[in-house]
């Protein structure tokens, strides 16, 4: 029984269940090729030692055929790329070969597994052609079972199985054009997973795991993919749940890559601005429901936070709409045919290490900061406020780039810079809320009321500029973990 190593180039497309059902049986497809009952049983350590490691293992059934599949994440991290070994299988107990490579990474762990979730996937398929490139098209209905939790889902999958991958793109696109759809992140064993652990909450940033043996080109990819998945992964929730902290981490995730853009902006082609403008776009329509949300934690119950509930209520509204926008959902496919496709590398330095221009990289953004941030009292809020941007991209670089400078003397300074980087966001963060707060409250006419003015006044604005010029001192005295 001799595992085979396949690479997969595919693009997830998550639909509603009605739209999924509106697509299968228009035209435009046509009769399926094929229809199939899939029934997956995903095995895993009790503590889930092969998810934590990047691998999942699942026996599947499907009529006469059952199939053992071990998944790795892709070596560029890539959202649509992973390899796969599979083997067929006589029972619905795993058995690994000497090629599988659970045994060579976690040795004899068979009698660890268990079975930790099951997925029951209605498939149909089309065998397309777009261009000059094959491709099979899977509409996909099925369900996620964990213990006593279920959970639906509707997707579209399209495989490259040769070709061309920007085809795979434009292939979406008519499909777009026919239904809305949105680029998905997460394979299903991913869904049950987060199933499995109740996740609930907001999607904060993965480590990237960047390593010195990347080109900058590739780094670059690793890390605005990253950036991209935790954007989907929150969006997502905001739009089940219109949760505070899930519309947080997507502006988190927005800036994060946004800052990529702009610190790998000399290695990108010309259309690198094009995208940041319109992810600046995005952020900005999250923005005020954000503002909103920050004076809400702080209003006491009352005339002042049913004002702002409600001013919180129509900014969601139209939070749901622009994600839900021809202008959003072409964004996030023309993006990611520039990722996945390596349009954006043009510059010949894009070959060299990664770790050669991650230093350059971040003694730029240093120098930036410090040239902003050299005397924050005698400067205005708005350029306080480009002092704060700054000290963002520096940590954010700091993050991505932090697993390249992993000895132990580089691990030491970056937890010490680290340290310091954390409490300059929080200073400056306080003083952009002092600055912010009244203009808010003045936009949905409420600023001069008792109540807002204590939502607006509650600090001492000279003492919050003092503790944000020492943390910015400490940042700068902290020693470069990456010299």
């Amino acid at each position: 029984m001799r595992s085979s190593p396949l690479t997969e180039i595919e693009l997830k497309l998550e639909i509603s269940p009605a739209d999924l059902e509106k697509i299968a049986l228009s035209s435009f497809l046509g009769q399926p090729a094929a229809t199939r009952e899939l029934h997956s049983v995903y095995f895993d350590t009790g503590d889930c030692r092969l998810f934590d490691n990047g691998f999942t293992l699942r026996i599947r059934r499907s009529g006469e055929k059952t199939i053992q599949t071990v998944k790795a994440t892709g070596s560029n991290a890539s959202l649509f790329a992973r390899s796969e070994w599979e083997t067929p299988a006589r029972t619905n107990t795993p058995v690994f070969d000497y090629n599988s490579p659970l045994l060579n990474r976690f040795g004899p762990i068979e009698r660890d597994l268990v079975v930790q979730f099951e997925v029951v996937t209605n498939r149909r398929i089309w065998n397309l052609t777009e261009g000059t490139s094959s491709i099979e098209v899977a509409a996909d209905a099925g369900i996620v079972m964990a213990g006593d939790r279920q959970a639906p889902f509707h997707e579209i999958e399209l495989e490259l199985k040769g070709g061309d991958p920007r085809q795979l793109f434009a292939l979406a696109r008519k499909i777009n054009a026919i239904v809305p759809v949105k680029i998905g992140v997460q394979s299903k064993s991913e869904r049950g997973y987060r199933l499995l652990s109740a996740m609930r909450n907001a999607a904060k940033a993965e480590a990237i795991g960047l390593e010195p043996r990347l080109t900058a080109d590739e780094g670059f990819r690793m890390i605005a993919l990253s950036c991209f998945r935790q954007f989907r992964l929150n969006e997502t929730l905001l739009l089940q749940m219109g949760h505070a902290g899930s519309l947080h981490q997507a502006r988190v995730a927005i800036r994060r890559l946004r800052s990529a853009l702009s610190l790998f902006k000399p290695l990108l082609d010309e259309n690198a601005k094009r995208f940041s403008d319109e992810f600046r776009w995005l952020a900005n329509t999250l923005g005020d429901a954000r503002n909103l949300d920050v004076l809400l934690l702080k209003a006491a119950d009352g005339e002042l936070w049913e004002k702002l509930e409600t001013a919180r209520k129509g900014s969601y509204a139209k939070i749901v709409e622009a994600l839900a926008s021809d202008r959003s959902r072409a964004l996030m496919l023309d993006f990611n045919e520039w990722l996945l496709c390596g349009d954006y590398a043009k510059h010949p330095d894009g070959e060299k290490p990664v770790e050669d221009f991650a230093a350059k990289a971040l003694d730029r953004m240093r120098k930036k900061l410090k040239k902003h941030g050299r005397d924050l009292a005698e400067i205005d809020d708005e350029h306080r406020h480009e002092a704060r941007k700054d000290a963002k991209k520096l940590r954010y670089a700091a993050e991505f780039f932090a697993p390249l400078f992993a000895d132990k003397r580089g691990l030491r300074r970056y937890k010490n810079f680290n340290k310091a980087m954390e409490a300059l966001q929080d200073r400056l963060g306080a003083l952009n809320d002092l600055a912010i707060g009244h203009d808010v409250l003045k936009q949905y006419g409420i600023e001069e009321t008792p109540e807002a003015q204590k939502l607006i006044f509650h600090a001492d604005k000279k003492q919050l500029i003092e503790k944000a010029q020492t943390a910015l001192d400490d940042v700068l005295d902290a020693k470069k973990f990456w010299r």
